[in-house]
């Protein structure tokens, strides 16, 4: 292992440290935004399996979120079911939904894709609210369980599930196929990929995270409802985290969201009128000044310095 790797694996291992120690050394404030920047971060790395590995800009990730949380709140509240059990109907909620769905609008490129998916959390809010076992308009109201350290080391530990997946498909087979269909999806066809069978499978994978996601998120703040369970801006920020920290690689979307969270948070806290715009500047900033997100900004600027941004800022002609 040369010195370089050794040195980023020393900052990973150290700052997983840092993360793990939070529930032990942090206040009850701060362990409660771990929990929600750490499900953001799994949001965003989920969304980098199918954004940014397989190039097709989901805006539905959020259904899968909200499956995930009705699951854990039907079983847990309707049938009287353990946390565990939840979870896991949540996620194979996901899973149907991935294939059902994901068969025939992954069919789609571009824009249509987006629009596409963007329709799905409307329709599902209108479903669930009319279905009496998710407790229509009302919601559901989950079992309290007094136990922040718990939630954040499932929250920590699923993140690092996850970054472990993506840190997988940079050196599996599959990661592959995911990254010449986001090249070419044509010549990806040709080469002898089945990119059909291999967009509904990254779609899928993204969904279980998301829907882990907001299975424990539902348990954490022990209600419910279609609105807030289906909120299409929640895939916007997950979106907007992986794109500021790097789309298609393992470590941007982590960074993308603890950052992005923890400036939300001061601004929400010190100057409230200017955080709900915060994270339309953002974006508008990070798509025209880096557009390849803060890892590809840090490994170039080195080299460029200050030409990087005039780079990207005379590509996009302002």
């Amino acid at each position: 292992m040369s010195n370089k790797k050794m040195w980023r694996t020393g900052l990973v291992v150290l700052a997983l440290l840092l993360l793990a120690g939070v529930p032990w050394y942090g206040s009850d404030v701060l362990i409660q935004f771990g929990i929600n920047a750490l499900l953001l971060a799994v949001l965003a790395q989920g969304w980098n399996i199918i954004g940014g590995y397989t190039g097709y800009a989901s805006f539905g990730n959020s259904v899968f979120y909200g499956l995930g949380g009705y699951g854990v709140a039907i079983a847990m509240v309707q049938w009287q079911l353990p946390f565990g059990v939840g979870l896991v109907f949540g996620v194979l909620l996901a899973i149907v939904f991935a294939v059902l769905l994901g068969l025939p609008v992954l069919r789609l490129k571009g824009h249509y894709f987006a629009i596409a998916t963007l329709a799905l959390s409307q329709v599902m809010t209108a479903i669930v609210s009319n279905v009496g076992l998710a407790g229509q308009n009302i919601g559901l109201v989950l079992p309290p369980l007094n136990n922040d350290r718990l939630f954040y080391e499932l929250a920590l530990g699923l993140l690092v599930i996850a970054t472990l997946t993506i840190f997988w498909l940079t050196r599996s087979r599959f990661g592959f196929g995911l990254i010449a269909i986001r090249e070419n999806e044509e010549a990806a066809a040709v080469m002898g990929v089945n990119t059909t069978l291999y967009k509904v499978l990254a779609f899928t994978l993204s969904g279980i995270f998301s829907a882990l996601a907001g299975g424990i998120h539902a348990y954490w703040i022990t209600f419910l409802d279609p609105e807030s369970a289906f909120d299409i801006s929640l895939n916007v920020k997950m979106i907007i985290m992986a794109v500021f920290g790097g789309p298609g690689t393992v470590l941007g979307p982590i960074v993308g969201a603890l950052s992005l969270s923890a400036v939300s948070e001061f601004l929400s806290s010190e100057v409230t009128s200017v955080a709900g715009l915060f994270f339309g500047v953002v974006i508008v900033a990070a798509v025209v000044m880096m557009p390849l997100g803060l890892a590809d900004m840090l490994r170039r600027f080195r080299k460029t310095g200050w030409r990087y941004f005039i780079e990207n800022i005379r590509i996009h002609r302002l």
